[in-house]
């Protein structure tokens, strides 16, 4: 009989030459998720929850420095609500999911699955504030979103369902708000350097790419090694538009009434996406030992004879170098050492420890790191510097790699013909003079199907238009994005 755990290890296309079945390959080889039993939507595994845990504990560590306190708003949205912001409804009605029965009773009226939960939190926020003395209000959750995609699904990058944190802030004034707004997208920014190691681009979305009812929005740009961009955090100026529509206002120091002004934020378990595209190999996931459920495992090699010592050595082993490093022994005897290589390799844990009765008589070990696939014997006083030295390096270097690809596919072109070609021949993206003007816009989207990602922040502006010619506005970030 066949063990399907060793049909099913190991991704079999390569990473270079079928980018997409690699991809769901290594998602669900590695066990990170699955497809679940409602078309478009997932199950997200041990393994890839545990990541998600680990972008948790980070950011609710960044909020509470900030002030942020998590809470949790209802998933059901009472229509009338969800209609009071025309502009973000409109945004929002063809991906809304609607319960109108409850048992075998119709509703008196529709709830709306949350698509996003400005509305519900808005009409809260609207008998919480009173006072100049209730301002600044800085509101997380962490929630799921139901989102009906009519386009095709793909693990944790486009699902009808998803898990992420959006944050609702609203403030006295509009300095206020918007100094809120930068500072979350910094946070975002350094979250996806110090914990994800992706590097990626800061700027400002165009009107057309904005968040549906925002006055404007920011976002955090990773380029995948597919040429196309992920939008990886969003951090949005929403003015005083919903704080019209919702009435949340406040009694100023003038004793006068004032309309709160209001940002909104978040991220997504898009981001493990990001992970497995960006670090992965030919040989599974490589995960940054900051956002690693496990950053190293112990695999004991022992013959029938000799496993009680080697056991032991292991964990001496495991002992020492506990208090710096999250680590695990591999103690099953029902599967090969060769299977557990394989299996922690597609896994994507940073380090692996290999020791056998040879090691333990000559007190050392063989690591292996994941990033290189290079081995190494160390003595066993010098492991615990050295995984310590060796988890800092392993991280700095996936965020290196990821810094020169974005450098070096990101083309800089005044041709609109030269733009055409890097886009549909997959070569990066495109940093390009626009006008300004909804048709030039509209024109790249029709011919290569590439948007404006962003207009980034302390760019020249360029001096044509690399559709029309005319001046140029802004300078521009063009790719196909998921």
């Amino acid at each position: 009989m066949v063990d399907k755990r060793k049909k099913d290890l190991g991704v079999a296309v390569k990473k270079n030459e079928n980018f997409s079945e690699w991809y769901v390959q290594v998602v669900t080889r590695a066990g990170l998720a699955e497809h679940s039993p409602v078309k478009g939507c997932m199950i997200i595994k041990p393994w890839g929850y545990a990541i998600w845990e680990k972008i948790q504990q980070y950011l609710n560590n960044k909020f509470k420095e900030l002030g942020i306190e998590n809470s949790y708003f209802p998933l059901l949205i009472p229509k009338s609500i969800l209609a009071k912001e025309e502009e973000h409804v409109e945004g929002f009605v063809p991906e809304v999911a609607w319960v109108t029965k409850g048992g075998d009773k119709e509703l008196e009226e529709p709830l709306a699955i949350r698509p996003t939960s400005e509305t519900i939190m808005y009409a809260t926020f609207s008998k919480w504030i009173r006072s100049h003395r209730d301002l600044p209000l800085k509101i997380n959750q962490w929630a799921n979103i139901v989102r009906w995609e009519t386009k095709s699904t793909k693990l944790f990058l486009r699902t009808r369902e998803f898990l992420w944190q959006e944050g609702h802030t609203a403030h006295a004034t509009k300095e206020e708000a918007e100094e809120m707004v930068k500072e979350m997208l910094n946070v975002y920014e350094i979250m996806a350097k110090e914990l994800l190691a992706i590097a990626t681009i800061k700027g400002k979305k165009t009107e057309s790419e904005k968040f549906a009812g925002a006055d404007y929005t920011t976002t955090i740009e990773g380029l995948m090694p597919d040429a196309k961009a992920l939008q990886m955090g969003t951090s949005h100026l929403l003015g005083q538009n919903f704080a019209k529509a919702y009435d949340i206002k406040f009694l100023g120091e003038d004793e006068k009434e004032h309309y709160v002004w209001q940002t909104s934020w978040g991220v997504s378990t898009r981001l493990i996406g990001a992970l497995v595209m960006v670090h992965g190999d030919n040989y599974g996931l490589v995960l940054p030992p900051a956002v690693a459920p496990l950053q190293v495992i112990i695999v004991p090699i022992w013959f029938k004879d000799n496993k009680k010592e080697v056991l032991n050595y292991a964990k001496t082993i495991k002992k020492k170098i506990e208090k710096i490093s999250k680590v695990k022994i591999d103690e099953r005897d029902y599967v090969t050492p060769g299977f557990k290589f394989n299996e922690w390799e597609l896994k994507g844990v940073p380090i692996r420890i290999e020791i056998g009765m040879r090691e333990k008589e000559e007190k050392k070990a063989v690591v292996f790191r994941r990033d290189t696939r290079e081995k190494e014997t160390i003595n066993i006083e010098e492991l615990p510097s050295k995984i310590e030295s060796l988890l800092k390096e392993i991280q700095e270097n996936l965020y290196e790699k990821s810094k020169n690809y974005l450098n070096n596919h990101i083309f800089e072109t005044n041709s609109y013909d030269e733009l055409k070609e890097i886009i549909l021949e997959k070569k990066g993206a495109v940093k390009a003079g626009w006008c300004g003007k909804e048709e030039c816009e509209e024109r790249i989207k029709d011919e290569t199907t590439a948007t404006p990602r962003c207009i980034p922040f302390n760019e020249k502006v360029k001096e044509k238009c690399v559709v029309c010619g005319k001046k140029a506005k802004y300078t521009v970030i063009f790719a196909k994005a998921y």
